[in-house]
Parts: structure tokens; sequence; C-alpha cells
């Protein structure tokens, strides 16, 4: 069994489509980054890696590589879930947590936790997806990005 942690914050920008989850939220901003910025999916596949002492998504995906401009950040985890099979593991369960001061997320929990569970081959009871405001503190609590949080136990497929 391995235990892994994941962290990511993305500013909000003008132009660019709100992607949490897989999933696109209606919003005036969507975030800043050189992929689609999923901020969710980004510290997931950063715990997933972790758990596996691979590094982080910037040393699989770096953001000066022109093939992931834009990319889905589901391609990307499908990718860490090829990474995850090839040295014998399986997610056992995830735990992500969302803050965001605005827009209001738990209309799309379901949905975020349907295409993250898909992506990763697992049921969507091994998926939880908290969100949480930062009752207007910091940057978040100025409206100015969103953060996230994951934990994941992956569990090798011989056990």
């Amino acid at each position: 069994m391995r235990v892994g942690l994941g962290f990511d914050v993305h500013r909000f920008a003008k132009n660019r489509a709100l992607v949490l989850g897989g999933v696109t939220i209606p919003s005036d901003v969507g975030l800043e980054g050189h992929s689609d910025a999923d901020v969710l999916i980004h510290a997931l596949m950063d715990a997933l890696l972790g758990a596996l002492a691979l590094g982080d998504i910037g040393d699989h995906f770096p953001d000066t590589d022109p093939k992931y401009q834009g990319i889905s950040s589901l391609l990307l985890l499908e990718h860490v879930m090829v990474l995850l099979q090839e040295y014998g593991y399986v997610v056992g369960n995830v735990d992500l947590m969302v803050m965001a001061q605005k827009p209001r997320l738990a209309p799309y929990k379901a949905q975020m936790i349907a295409k993250l569970a898909q992506a990763m081959r697992v049921e969507p009871s091994c998926v939880s997806i908290k969100a949480t405001t930062m009752e207007h503190l910091g940057f978040v609590g100025r409206e100015e990005g969103i953060v996230a949080q994951a934990v994941a136990l992956l569990e090798p497929i011989n056990r």
C-alpha cells in the first residue's frame, strides 16, 4: 500500500473555460495554465505520482512542451494510470478537496466523480470530492483563483 499527497493552485483568467474534475463549469472566468488548467486533476495526478515516488506532473508533462498546450487533463490522468499499472498498482481510493470562493461546486460534484472514476477505472465510491470556500480569506477568498488538494491510496495489483 502506498499513499501520495497532491496540491495545485491556479489563478483565474478571462477568456478561458473553467474545467474542474474534467467537467466544464459555467463561469465568467476560467483558470490560467498551459493545459486546460484543471487544478483538481493536477492535484490528483501529483498525489498518484507521489505515491509511487515518480516525481510530479511538471516532470511528466512540462509546460514548455507545445504538445500539452490546451490538452485535457483527463488525457494526462489516463497516462498516469498507465504508469500505475506498469508499476503494479491500482487506486484504492482518492480524497479530493477544492477550495474556491466561487463558483458553487456542489451541483457538479457527481459529474466530476463519475469522470474521474472512469478515467482511473475505479468505482465512483472510491472517489471523494469535497468543496469549500475560504470564508473570503486569502487569494481564494478574494476570488483570484482556486486551490486543490488530493490524497491517493494505491494498492498492489497482486495483493
